[in-house]
């Protein structure tokens, strides 16, 4: 093959995927648009059909808008384009890592915040997919507990079965009453669950054992992060990671990944959430789980939020709508049965908060409405559920102008807060802050700043 056969083959050159509008488009995963800007730069669609191994239909229908979201499908595309895998968020090879990663200081004593999402996001997509991303060593994530009560030598599925009844009535009471109520609980229970590891048993019973231990590991990053210790939450959820991989639990899997994005978004990182949620739709997607996808959606459909993308953002959470219609949320397993019709309502509210906040207030009139048949649909055991969503449809009403309303509502956060041991509640609050200082020539506002600042204090 001469030179010439060679560019009619591959004629996209290297440089055509450092050109912003289409890194941009690669790290979203929008295959449309970077088919549109191929086409542009006069690839005709007969040509990416032939390099990705797709049908002119589906790449038209793809032109089109559909989008894709399987894995080995943005691989083949990935490879077939020359576009390193990186840039797309899949497993990177070893020059994008140079590219993104560069070279990393061996002797630098502190990791800052940064290289543990690198390192998490690595360790994540390895046990995840099998593959090591962005070339940085996760290192070792275990970090058993000493324990003090002797464990039997050979179990059963009794003893499992008291690993999962001690972990739903864990979950329970952090729903309820925050993660600070019941954090030392956990830790207490995962140092003796731990213990059964090494414990004799049937391959069932093994199988179903690490299923149940990378629960309570879950629940222990979940309830970490709530309390504001993140690095303990990252441990954790690594943790629970590799031992849902090993029981071959894939909604787990995703429901871990969903869980350490929250805590990315949470701290004002939605670019990395954004990866921790699609490595997880990637997990939910091969579990079969319409619910674990309907989640992952949802949170997609947040991080968009926060970063400005309205159109993804609202079409994310048409898709999450649409998933959910077609989940089985009665058989649905525990770690992901909290995700009912009232949290889609508050996931829409959430997200059109969000977008409000950016700086277009329209969206107040579809958070308003959602957020209302939330805060209604959820009952005493979503305590603290309840609290956020008062406390963002106080934001919108203040937002769209209603101070007098928004200040009631306010307060009515401030009250469903007072009782939950919870950080994350007090920081949920700070866009509610900032709104009511905004509008202290009103009474009303200023009263609510000065409440939220009391309950800061205490």
């Amino acid at each position: 093959m001469d030179a010439t056969e060679e560019n009619t083959s591959h004629p996209i050159s290297a440089d055509k995927w450092e050109d912003p509008e289409m890194r941009e488009a690669l790290a979203a995963r929008q295959i449309s648009s970077v088919y549109r800007l191929l086409r542009r730069h006069g690839i005709s669609q007969r040509q990416i059909a032939a390099m990705t191994g797709q049908s002119q239909s589906e790449v038209s229908e793809i032109l089109k808008g559909r989008q894709v979201m399987a894995y080995d499908v943005l691989v083949r595309i990935s490879d077939g384009l020359r576009i390193p895998r990186g840039y797309m968020g899949l497993a990177y090879d070893e020059a994008t890592a140079v590219k993104i990663v560069g070279a990393a200081d061996a002797q630098q004593a502190e990791e800052d915040e940064a290289v543990k999402r690198r390192r998490f996001l690595a360790h994540a997509a390895q046990v995840t997919m099998g593959a090591t991303v962005f070339a940085v060593d996760s290192g070792s994530w275990a970090a058993a507990s000493p324990a003090m009560t002797p464990a039997p030598g050979r179990i059963g599925m009794a003893d499992v079965r008291q690993v999962e009844a001690a972990t739903r009535a864990l979950r329970a009471l952090d729903y309820q009453y925050g993660g600070g109520f019941c954090r030392d609980a956990v830790v207490a229970q995962l140092s003796w669950g731990r213990q059964l590891l090494t414990a004799s048993g049937t391959e069932p019973v093994t199988s179903r054992l690490y299923v149940a231990l990378a629960d309570l590991h879950n629940v222990a990053g979940w309830t970490s992060f709530d309390t504001g210790l993140v690095d303990a939450a990252r441990t954790h959820f690594a943790n629970a990671l590799e031992l849902a991989k090993e029981g071959g639990n894939h909604p787990l899997v995703a429901n871990v990944l969903y869980r350490m994005g929250r805590v990315y978004l949470h701290h004002e990182s939605p670019d990395d959430a954004l990866k921790m949620f699609q490595l997880g739709q990637l997990a939910a997607q091969e579990s079969g789980s319409d619910l674990a996808v309907a989640v992952l959606c949802a949170n997609e459909a947040w991080a968009y939020a926060k970063m400005g993308n309205e159109d993804q953002s609202t079409k994310l959470l048409g898709m999450t709508r649409d998933t959910f219609a077609r989940a089985d949320v009665d058989s649905a397993e525990s770690w992901v049965k909290f995700f009912t019709q009232t949290d889609v309502h508050a996931m829409i509210g959430t997200v059109h908060t969000a977008l409000a906040q950016g700086g277009n207030a329209t969206h107040t009139k579809y958070a308003i409405p959602a957020l209302t048949r939330a805060i209604d649909g959820y009952g005493d055991d979503m305590a603290r559920s309840k609290a956020f969503n008062l406390s963002a449809l106080a934001t919108n009403h203040l937002i769209e102008g209603d101070i007098d309303h928004g200040a009631k509502v306010g307060r009515a956060s401030l009250d469903a807060a007072e009782g939950l041991k919870s950080a994350r509640v007090k920081d949920r609050m700070a866009p509610l802050k900032r709104e009511a200082e905004k509008r202290s020539n009103n009474a009303d506002a200023r009263e609510l700043a000065e409440r939220i600042n009391a309950f800061y204090a205490a």
